[in-house]
């Protein structure tokens, strides 16, 4: 007799918790990126010039690079139990702070007006 055992999976409502939990931190990295591109944009204006291609490279990176983080980590995460989900999601909001960080030091260093 051959015994095959059922794959465990999570409960949904526990994936969509810590999942919604994570969503919250990842939205607020997107919510600054977008707000201190407007900033850098007005300041912009303001001094007659405009962003360097550089400039809204790094803005765009900062702003789309949270979204496609918690996209593949829920991806591949969703099904591997929730330990494994809260690290992948972990580890993609470490990779976005240590990604805003540079871009905070860039912009500081760098004016990306020109």
């Amino acid at each position: 007799m051959s015994r095959t055992t059922a794959a465990r999976t999570a409960p949904t409502w526990a994936v969509a918790a810590i999942a919604g939990a994570f969503a919250l931190l990842f939205a607020y990295a997107v919510w600054s990126a977008v707000s201190y591109l407007v900033g850098w944009i007005q300041a912009a204006e303001v001094a007659g010039l405009s962003l360097t291609p550089m400039g809204w490279t790094v803005w765009i990176l900062a702003i789309v690079l949270p979204i496609l983080l918690f996209g593949l980590a829920l991806g591949l995460g969703r099904r591997r139990g929730l330990t494994v989900l809260a690290l992948l999601l972990l580890a993609g909001l470490a990779l976005v702070a240590v990604f805003w960080l540079d871009v905070i030091a860039y912009t500081t260093v760098v004016l990306p007006v020109g």
